[in-house]
């Protein structure tokens, strides 16, 4: 297959074992992926690759699909027209995974108003604001992040029910109008994907954390 057939398949199966809820172990995610002619240093460049776009997250024990650029990869994998399986017999898996997603008529990557988890999808500053603080609030509390809370993780609680770059004008409007403070430093890690899944901005450039201003 080509490297762009394979980031697609590796993406479908990523999403089809819950990537983007939970994170997949690399074991499940390579035996669906790697044929028995292959070996899992094969793909080490494809996951590479995907990692860099900030398509999927990498940790030592396996791997997850970011929501929003991860379903928008695979969401461009799957109507470029040349996605394609090789070979004369298709993965029970994989058919299921293509019917799923089909029938989801690409919910994730369109941002339409349905149900995402039991939730819908947030379509007004008014609404995102007030699920941004209640998300803000649990993060904190829960983590004991001491109010300066990583705005990747704000952006992956709320996930598919709102678009990366509405998040992201919102996140500033909440700035704009003294409900948050959005703050610079550096990611203990400095994954990528989570610095992706931060806010840029043209004046004050990468922002990591919010605080909530009293």
């Amino acid at each position: 297959m080509t490297s762009k057939n394979t980031s697609t398949r590796l993406l479908l199966a990523l999403w089809d074992l819950g990537g983007t809820q939970q994170e997949v172990k690399k074991g499940q995610l390579t035996k669906r992926i790697v044929s028995k002619n292959q070996k899992v240093a094969d793909y080490q460049g494809i996951f590479e690759e995907l990692h860099k776009q900030g398509a999927i997250a990498i940790s030592k024990k396996g791997y997850s699909l970011t929501s929003g650029k991860g379903l928008e990869v695979l969401g461009e994998g799957l109507r470029s027209g040349e996605f394609k399986f090789e070979g004369t017999i298709v993965g029970t898996w994989a058919a299921n995974a293509l019917l799923r997603w089909i029938s989801q008529i690409d919910v994730a990557v369109t941002g339409a108003d349905v149900p995402v988890n039991g939730k819908g999808a947030i379509a007004s500053y008014d609404e995102f604001k007030s699920v941004a603080l209640e998300v803000y609030d649990k993060l904190n509390q829960n983590y004991n992040l001491d109010d300066l809370v990583p705005i990747y993780r704000i952006r992956r609680e709320i996930g598919e029910r709102v678009s990366r770059t509405e998040f992201s004008e919102w996140l500033l409007e909440m700035q704009e109008k003294d409900i948050l403070q959005l703050q610079g430093g550096s990611l203990p890690d400095n994954d990528p994907a989570k610095l992706e899944d931060s806010v840029t901005t043209e004046v004050s450039g990468l922002r990591c954390y919010a605080k909530l201003l009293n």
